[in-house]
């Protein structure tokens, strides 16, 4: 009796934290003892699960040559000589090479503690009472949930790999944002963090990325026609990468690839943004690679600030109109031509000949802002500018049309039906929240965004395809005297040649010693 009234109380006995402690450095040492086991075990685990991972994406007609060469080389090795004991060997040398990596007995007492209180944290997201035996709990220790994790050079956590119940609702956004919400805040502001859940696994992967390069300023990029690069990405999202110049150096940048014309499933875009995101920047950047490709160009300044006067009178730009009248005339003309080539387009299928050159040719229909015009129709009594984007956006993939769309995020709600349906081919750009990126996505991001972005940062999204983190080229107005010069110039050097006069009272002056003039008011 007098030893189990011991045990149960704190007076003349030893409090349960001593008890804690004492089998948390029982745990150490034996762990100690058998790391090399632990890093070969891990690593073995990580091989296997690479191995089912790329089973499950090889073809079904595939699989069958590579068991028969798995085969083969298998009872090769057991007939040589040694060969069992030396491809034991090199397994359990791979598993090591795969399980390295920094184990919780490196880790300091100021980076424990932050586990620890990240782990503490994740207790009411991750237990339910019902469980008998919680991986996470109220007073327990972060090494059974934490696999792997590290730290960089200024003490903060970098990467950190989880254990999570199965019952956790990781198939629902709500739960899955919920957590990343809280590892973003325990993890450091100021920095963006990629978030991979493998559901099958029930593991967690959070990794610290490196801001996006917003040095990259517009150039000639090596595309195909029917190719425009929104943007650059991470390099593990992409499969390619494009030669871009830095100042007299190269290097080479995943892009963001939208391709158009017939055979694309997203033939139009929509652009939407906070003041000062980039949205026209990207417009602007998404015209001199149409203007380069050979295509038609007319542009609708909704907006009316003159952020598109370097294209007037250019080759390939048919015209740039920021006026209601203007831009109702010019989207009229662009419905009609819409309508004529689908009637040649099908004439020419029906007698079996070629479609015609001047259908095949590629038009461009740009138009920012159209909210505003919009609203403006509407107060006088007038045709809807988004009304009359129907027909191209309905069938301009059949006739070379595309349509691209910039915006506020804020009046995003007032774009017509058409343009949400049509435009699947979406960028957002600026702090725009998880919320609202989701909803015009259509897709929540897997990463977080920085407190403070640089204009042209936002994510884009093409189809159903996966969200991905965008940075756009640096392509700002020529005419803007606050803007970088380097920048200013490297746009200038994209314009095309001028084809039409300069307006009465506007002369032109050379500008940094380049070829090409600016306007500037006559004195």
């Amino acid at each position: 009796m007098g030893r189990r009234g011991i045990h149960r109380g704190t007076a003349g006995g030893t409090p349960p934290s001593a008890h804690r402690e004492l089998a948390y450095a029982v745990a150490d040492g034996t762990r100690d003892i058998f790391h090399p086991l632990i890093v070969i075990g891990r690593g073995l685990r990580t091989l296997m699960a690479t191995g089912r991972r790329t089973w499950a994406q090889t073809p079904r007609e595939r699989r069958g040559p590579a068991l028969l060469l798995t085969a083969s080389c298998l009872a090769i090795l057991a007939l040589i000589p040694y060969g069992p004991p030396l491809v034991a060997a090199a397994v359990m040398g791979a598993g090591a090479w795969a399980g390295r990596g920094r184990g919780h007995r490196e880790t300091g007492e100021a980076e424990s503690a932050r586990l620890q209180t990240l782990y503490d944290a994740l207790v009411p997201y991750f237990s339910v009472p019902e469980d008998p035996k919680p991986l996470y709990q109220h007073g327990g220790h972060w090494p059974k949930a934490f696999e792997e994790h590290a730290f960089d050079d200024e003490g903060r956590l970098s990467s950190l790999r989880l254990r999570y119940p199965a019952y956790f609702a990781d198939g629902e956004e709500e739960p899955r944002a919920r957590v990343e919400q809280l590892l973003h805040l325990k993890a450091g502001r100021g920095r963006e963090y990629r978030f991979d859940w493998d559901e099958e696994a029930n593991r967690l992967t959070l990794s610290a990325l490196p801001p996006l390069p917003a040095d990259i300023a517009a150039q000639r990029f090596v595309t195909a026609p029917g190719e425009t690069v929104l943007g650059f990405t991470d390099p593990g999202d992409v499969q390619r990468t494009l030669p871009v110049g830095d100042g007299e150096e190269m290097r080479d940048a995943p892009p963001v690839v939208w391709r158009t014309g017939p055979r694309s499933a997203e033939p139009h875009l929509l652009a939407l943004g906070r003041p000062g995101g980039g949205t026209t920047t990207l417009l602007r950047s998404v015209t001199l690679q149409a203007l380069h490709h050979g295509g038609d160009v007319v542009v609708v300044d909704g907006g009316g600030t003159g952020e598109y006067a370097c294209l007037t009178g250019r080759e390939g730009v048919l015209a740039v109109e920021t006026s209601l009248t203007g831009a109702l005339a010019i989207l009229e003309w662009a419905c009609h031509e819409t309508e004529r080539r689908l009637t040649a387009a099908g004439h020419a299928r029906q007698l079996g000949c070629a479609v015609p050159e001047d259908v095949r040719r590629p038009l461009w229909i740009v138009v920012d802002r159209p909210v505003g015009l919009s609203q403006l129709a509407t107060g006088q009594g007038r045709t809807d500018p988004q009304e009359l984007l129907a027909v191209p956006l309905r069938h301009g993939r059949v006739t070379g049309v595309t349509v691209v769309i910039g915006e506020q995020l804020d009046a995003a709600g007032r774009l017509a039906e058409p343009v949400w349906t049509a435009a699947r081919a979406r960028a957002v750009l600026g702090a725009a929240g998880p919320d609202r990126t989701t909803a015009a996505l259509g897709a929540p991001p897997h990463t977080t965004a920085g407190p403070e972005l640089p204009p042209g940062r936002g994510y884009a999204r093409l189809g159903s395809g996966p969200v991905h983190r965008l940075q756009v080229p640096a392509t700002p107005d020529p005419y803007d005297e606050e803007a970088d010069e380097a920048q200013r110039g490297a746009v200038l050097a994209l314009l095309p040649v001028r084809t039409a006069a300069l307006p009465s009272g506007v002369e032109a002056v050379p500008w940094s010693g380049y070829e090409e003039e600016l306007p500037a008011q006559a004195t």
